[in-house]
């Protein structure tokens, strides 16, 4: 230990003025390790499918382009700021949350859309995204139960009401 070191309850080690204390949140650094690989990929989802709203709400024509305007601009606006809480959670638990286009591309589920497609197909395309970013979320509810992260969990769980409606809604437009 270095001469500014001290020695915290848990064996933990405060670095002083010269590092942060090693996190010591009652969650395991293996655990942590696997809960941020799944908020890794809904980060991902969401980034992904806020750019496709974006630009379908930028592109969208037809008959319905008022309502489907609208619905888009709320749709990708909370996605936006669903963003910053899937990426702060990353960072509480102490590692980088991914914010590229590569690493978004390397760990998203959902495919881009080539070309402007028709008003409907839109709609079709984000009701996929929205049910993908559930299957997403679902699977990363396993290692935040496993690690006991309560706080992983109630994100998730208001990430799954927010695409789960959402595609509800959407789906709506095409019956």
């Amino acid at each position: 230990m270095g001469k500014k070191d001290k020695r915290l309850a848990g064996g933990r080690t405060d670095r002083g003025s010269g590092g942060a204390p090693a996190i010591d949140i009652g969650i395991a650094d293996k655990d942590r390790a696997q809960i941020v690989d799944g908020l890794a990929r809904v980060l991902a989802d969401t980034y992904t499918l806020y750019l496709k709203t974006h630009n379908f709400h930028w592109n969208v024509e037809g008959p319905m382009f008022n309502t489907l305007h609208l619905m888009f601009m709320e749709q990708y606006t909370e996605l936006w700021t669903a963003l910053d809480a899937i990426a702060e959670r990353i960072r509480a638990l102490g590692y980088p949350a991914p914010g590229t286009n590569g690493q978004f591309a390397r760990l998203t589920s959902i495919a881009e859309t080539d070309g402007v497609p028709a008003a409907l197909d839109m709609v079709r395309d984000l009701v996929a995204g929205h049910e993908a970013v559930t299957r997403t979320a679902r699977k990363a509810f396993a290692p935040a139960e496993a690690g006991g992260d309560e706080s992983t969990a109630d994100l998730l769980t208001q990430r799954l009401q927010v695409h789960e409606k959402t595609a509800w809604m959407l789906r709506s437009l095409l019956k």
